[in-house]
């Protein structure tokens, strides 16, 4: 507002400006009010629109405003209700100090016309300040030999209000030795004095304290007080006296050096030197003398050594007070000391009985133990505990004894020692403790028996081994400790293949290392199953078995073996026909091999290492057969040689050859012819050749006919067992066809092929055929079923016959079992007279495809 401004703006100056050129009013109108101070903020003054006939609303259209220059704005204007209200507290002590009449002036300018107007306000004391001395306390030193009458003068009051609110008049609190005396100065004013009316005696009163009041005659009247003291000097005529003849105090043993007891006082009715008492000890023994300390001025007494109880309990000290002068007094303090709980309690440990065997008997004794507590009642009394929750509790003796003993079955597996810790507490406050630590052996005795870590083990050994290999470890834990913990290895003696087990395993006692004392042969067996025990040193001792399951791994270690054709003994080789009207494609043999070994090591594969006439034949790669690559040619020899390799897939491969002659000609007499041509004059003897030519074929075809003629009854009585398996439910019902796969793949190539005889070497168009009877299958199907080789077992799915037509493996055994030879020699002097000898089972027969039978030629 531009009331409380106390600069005049830039507007205001203009206005100056015109006042200097305007003519002013001849006598501007003087306002005047009056206002008591202290009033709120906005307290009414004055209806100033009403004084200048103006109405409220005209202030602010004609720029009615206060103008004043100095101090701050104490009053402004109120637009709305036209009144002259105060700014803030006023204060007329501050305005005008101690002057009778306190006057604020001030102009109101009526800005559209430029008219000043004086105001003059009066600003009026109310009664707000009370008397009040400089100083709250006053002290007055007089000497008990004074004579009455003695003035002593008082602190004035000062009261800043004016008027009959000014100070007034003083009053002094009634006593019984002095007396008020106001007195007026030159300027008016009053001043009090302290009048001394009787004698004063400092032993009876030392000091007298007196009240001074001062009052204005404001409405309420304010007052304000100062407090006199009057203090009496002494003289030397009174001797020290204590304050109690006997002084008693109790106090903990545990108070610190320098702590103070208590203090005694001895009062001297004078003053002064003649007043001053000093203390000291009377007839105190030297061994309490150095426990306390007395301060002879002020009496206190206060501890220079440590207090304890149990040393002494009581104190009784006597205390001598004198004066300055020739006065004394005596007086006694006793001193009870009190018990605190400062000693902890005391474990002895009497009697330990370590170590304990796992295998004790509850309530057996551990530990006898001792506790002790130096303090005295409730202090003293000491309650023992274990910590934790071992298998022990701690049993109450005679006097201050515990036992300690075993309230559950101890287990030296699960814990080999203790560490038991045993809490004395006692009955303080705060309680003290004190632990003791005991270490407990526990004995060990044999009763957990060597483990396993597991129930069985399988082992996997290559064959063809090195004899003394280490192959495998086995390891029993015995949670036992010492010897009851030693384990000893050894294998349950068996027997495999009528030798005892010992003669292919052995194994360490101490290690649990396994040795191969032989080399195993995948072929001969394929598993091992035994037994190891492994036995701990204990007395009695334990022991565990487990099983262990030694399975032999197939190697490569045997080269494929041909059936067919098979080599004679005496290092002739059979002659295969080929007839010159052959297309290609033709099938003039098949080679057929087997491999003792098992899996890929078995799989075989064949092909031409060698011909006579390059590119004339062809071996199938799986299947063997050989067959015309192309057509063949007048030019083409008659005798062809080829020589056909046959592989396994083994890692490194093995493989065996074998030399095929092949005879190139439409019939059997050409071929005689052709080779007869070959023989020298000198064998030829036709007459001899067909008279031994007969007898061979004579006696071949007995042979055959009985052979056959057993085959039937074995596969009939082969075929009377299966049905009794199958009705039984039993048997071999549980073996998958696939299991003789491979037999029936020989079986069904065995089957279609015949056999061819000339009779002799004469007759070129006629010659007899005997049909080749289907005994082989017969043969391989009943003896593989007998026969409990572990090849026999395995999954065909290795050996498809699509892709292998081949006598696969698993036919091996049955093969070799019905090996058959038959040499035939012919007359020395019949013409191209020579010996093809067949074995395996196959006399004088040729394996070859259904579709075109195979010849086996006879000179």
């Amino acid at each position: 507002m531009a009331a409380q401004r106390t600069r005049p703006d830039r507007s205001e100056l203009i206005l100056l400006c015109l006042f200097l050129r305007m003519p002013w009013e001849a006598g501007a109108r003087q306002i005047r009010y009056s206002v008591p101070e202290e009033l709120q903020k906005g307290s009414f003054v004055g209806n100033i629109s009403q004084d200048l006939g103006l109405e409220p609303r005209e202030l602010a259209e004609r720029g009615v405003r206060i103008v004043s220059r100095g101090r701050t704005q104490l009053f402004a204007l109120n637009p709305r209700g036209g009144s002259l209200v105060t700014a803030g507290r006023i204060d007329r002590e501050e305005l005008c100090a101690q002057s009778a009449r306190c006057l604020v002036s001030f102009n109101i300018l009526v800005e559209d016309k430029v008219k000043l107007f004086g105001i003059e306000i009066e600003v009026t004391d109310i009664n707000d300040n009370a008397p009040k001395f400089q100083a709250e306390n006053l002290d007055i030193k007089i000497n008990e030999n004074v004579a009455p009458g003695m003035r002593f003068p008082l602190p004035e009051a000062d009261d800043p209000d004016v008027g009959v609110n000014s100070l007034q008049s003083y009053q002094l609190s009634p006593n019984k030795h002095f007396s008020l005396g106001v007195q007026s100065r030159a300027s008016g004013l009053k001043y009090p004095e302290l009048v001394l009316e009787r004698a004063l005696d400092r032993e009876e009163e030392a000091a007298h304290h007196l009240v001074l009041t001062a009052s204005d005659g404001g409405d309420p009247r304010r007052s304000g007080t100062v407090l006199v003291t009057v203090t009496v000097f002494d003289a030397n005529d009174n001797a020290p006296v204590f304050t109690l003849p006997e002084y008693r105090v109790s106090v903990p043993e545990n108070l610190p050096v320098g702590t103070l007891l208590l203090a005694v006082t001895a009062t001297d009715r004078d003053e002064g030197a003649n007043g001053e008492v000093t203390y000291s000890f009377r007839k105190l023994p030297d061994a309490q003398l150095s426990k306390f300390q007395l301060d002879k001025n002020t009496g206190e007494i206060r501890i220079s050594e440590n207090l304890d109880f149990e040393e002494t309990s009581f104190y009784e000290i006597e205390i001598q007070a004198e004066d300055g002068g020739a006065y004394h007094a005596t007086a006694k303090v006793l001193l009870t000391i009190e018990d605190v709980n400062d000693n902890s309690p005391e474990v002895t440990v009497t009697s330990l009985f370590s170590p304990v065997t796992e295998d004790s008997p509850l309530g057996t004794v551990i530990a006898l133990l001792n506790v002790h507590d130096l303090d005295s009642g409730q202090n003293g009394q000491v309650t023992c505990s274990i910590s934790g929750n071992p298998p022990f509790k701690l049993e109450k003796s005679i006097d201050s004894y515990y036992r300690l003993v075993t309230q559950r079955a101890l287990d030296r597996e699960q814990a080999s020692s203790y560490s038991i810790t045993v809490t004395a507490t006692d009955g303080g406050s705060p309680p003290l403790s004190a632990e003791t630590h005991l270490t407990l052996q526990v004995a060990d005795i044999n009763d957990n028996p060597p483990t396993f870590p597991h129930s069985s083990y399988s082992i996997y050994i290559p064959e063809n081994n090195p004899r003394g290999a280490s192959i495998f470890s086995v390891t029993a834990y015995d949670p036992d400790s010492e010897k009851n913990a030693r384990v000893t290895y050894s294998v349950i003696d068996d027997t495999l293949q009528g030798a005892p087990l010992s003669s292919y395993i052995s194994i360490n006692s101490d290690t649990g290392v396994m040795y191969a004392l032989r080399s195993f042969d995948y072929e001969q067996f394929r598993d091992l199953q035994m037994q190891v025990t492994a036995s701990d040193s204990g007395d009695p001792p334990l022991s565990t078995n487990v099983s262990l399951s030694l399975f032999v791994l197939d190697q490569n270690d045997n080269a494929p073996e041909i059936l067919y054709p098979a080599l004679p003994t005496d290092g002739s080789t059979g002659v295969e026909l080929a007839p010159r009207s052959a297309e290609p494609g033709y099938l003039v043999t098949k080679v057929v091999a087997v491999d003792r070994d098992s899996g890929q090591n078995a799989w075989l594969s064949y092909r031409l290492l060698k011909a006579s006439e390059p590119g004339l034949f062809a071996v199938g790669l799986h299947t063997g057969e050989v067959r015309t690559a192309r057509a063949l040619l007048d030019r083409d020899a008659l005798k062809q040689s080829l020589v056909v390799a046959v592989q396994d897939h083994g890692q490194p491969p093995l493989s065996a050859t074998v030399t095929l002659t092949v005879a190139v000609a439409d019939s059997i007499p050409d071929v005689l012819a052709d080779l007869g041509s070959l023989e020298s004059p000198a064998e030829h003897d036709g007459s001899g050749l067909t008279l031994y030519l007969v007898v061979a074929i004579a006696a071949v075809s007995c042979v055959f006919l009985a052979f056959v003629i057993a085959l039937l009854a074995f596969r009939l009585r082969r075929w009377h067992k299966s049905r009794l398996l199958q009705a039984a439910g039993g048997g071999l019902a549980g073996v998958g066809a696939s299991h003789f796969v491979g037999v029936d793949g020989v079986r069904a190539f065995l089957q279609t092929y015949s056999h061819e005889v000339s009779l002799t070497a004469d007759s070129r168009k006629s010659h007899v055929i005997f049909p080749q009877p289907n005994y082989a299958d017969t043969l391989i199907s009943h003896e593989s079923c007998g026969k409990k080789d572990p090849l026999s077992m395995l999954d065909d799915s290795k050996f498809p016959i699509e892709d292998t037509p081949l006598v696969p493996p698993l036919a091996w055994d049955s093969l070799r079992s019905h090996k058959h030879r038959e040499e035939t020699r012919a007359h020395p002097g019949a013409p191209a007279a020579r010996t093809w000898s067949r074995t395996h089972g196959f006399p004088a027969a040729r394996l070859g495809a259904p579709s075109v039978p195979g010849r086996r030629l006879f000179p």
